[in-house]
């Protein structure tokens, strides 16, 4: 009897201790009853965003784990999948793995660059019609379209600016598309119409069309550089300054001399004939005006334009008249007395060749 008593105790005992040990081990387990979750999107997480991030490049990879030890990465860098987990794996991992597709975007992105740098204007130059008046004379009536050039990312303290009309536009249009068909074929051009043509809304559209027409042909090399489309700008302002300076409206005609250089400035043609003229008629101007400095200035100018060529038929007279504004000014001279000297050693008598003023009032602005 005795002996089934302690039997049994020892049967419960050992029952109650079983379902201590189970219950404990069940509390060790649910201490932490996240885990496995956890593990799971662990796992999920990485494998997504192996998949998204697949575009970055090797190269990125490492170089986000280089800046995340220094405390300069934006966040954490993404598990490695492929050729990154193999090199955590002792796989290969140098310079000969990161001439991968970093690499090769920017080599892309190198010639891309060198394509289409030979394309483009070698600054960006805009156009914008800032006002335009209904003009009426005897004869007609038309409207007057003011446009400036603004160089982008340049504060211009005195502005290029232009006065034209449709006819002018339809003209220059017309000559381009004459020359330069194919190129011409993807520009817009506003058309004519028979009414309403000096309403606001017709004037204001115009004057939108007419910015991106100009912005279009500046866009393209070939047009940017013919006669017909430089020429629109500043011809005009050329020969009113000329026909000024021959009447000895010296005042206005610096203004339009000034506004041409401007142009000239502004589309990058400084090195042509027509600027060499301008800078004739401001030194000119200058020097009938008495501003003897702002003319031995631009005589200065022309003779650095016409440093590199042998004979020109304004070099006799800007050396000339730089030798007396140097004189004048008191500046040196003594360059410009040994290129007159070398001058009359091969050519003909400078007493024969004409003044500045002269040349000016000769030369043909057709």
């Amino acid at each position: 009897m005795a002996a089934r008593i302690l039997h049994r105790l020892r049967h419960a005992l050992a029952g109650e201790g079983g379902r201590e040990e189970r219950a404990h081990g069940g509390s060790e387990a649910e201490d932490f009853p996240e885990s496995s979750e956890l593990e799971d999107d662990t796992e999920g997480l990485s494998t997504r965003l192996s998949g998204t991030l697949s575009f970055t490049s090797h190269e990125e990879e490492e170089e986000e784990e280089e800046e995340d030890s220094a405390g300069e990465a934006l966040g954490e860098p993404p598990q490695p999948t492929g050729a990154a987990a193999g090199a955590e794996d002792g796989a290969e991992w140098g310079p000969a793995a990161e001439r991968g597709g970093g690499s090769l975007l920017t080599r892309q992105l190198q010639e891309l660059w060198r394509r289409s740098r030979g394309s483009l204007a070698p600054q960006r130059l805009l156009f914008e019609v800032t006002s335009a008046s209904v003009v009426s004379d005897r004869s007609s009536k038309y409207v007057l379209y003011t446009i400036y050039l603004i160089r982008s990312g340049r504060f211009d303290k005195a502005p290029a600016a232009i006065a034209r009309r449709y006819s002018d536009f339809e003209r220059l249009n017309r000559r381009l598309r004459c020359r330069f068909g194919c190129d011409m074929a993807g520009v817009a051009f506003p058309r004519k119409r028979l009414r309403r043509n000096f309403t606001a809304e017709t004037i204001a559209k115009r004057s939108r069309a007419f910015e991106q027409f100009l912005s279009h042909l500046h866009s393209i090399a070939e047009i940017r550089r013919s006669p017909e489309f430089l020429e629109f700008f500043y011809l005009q302002d050329l020969r009113a300054a000329q026909r000024l300076t021959c009447t000895g409206m010296y005042r206005e005609a610096l203004a339009t001399w000034a506004n041409a250089y401007r142009l000239q400035d502004r589309l990058g043609v400084c090195g042509s004939g027509r600027f060499l003229l301008t800078l004739a008629g401001l030194a000119v101007c200058h020097q009938e005006l008495d501003e003897l400095g702002e003319a031995h200035g631009c005589c200065e100018q022309a003779l650095q334009l016409l440093e590199a060529q042998g004979s020109h038929p304004l070099l006799g007279p800007f050396l000339q008249a730089h030798v007396h504004l140097a004189w004048k000014v008191g500046k040196d001279k003594r360059r410009s007395e040994a290129r007159l000297q070398d001058l009359r050693e091969a050519g003909p008598p400078l007493q024969q060749q004409p003044t500045l003023k002269e040349c000016l009032i000769k030369e043909p602005l057709e």
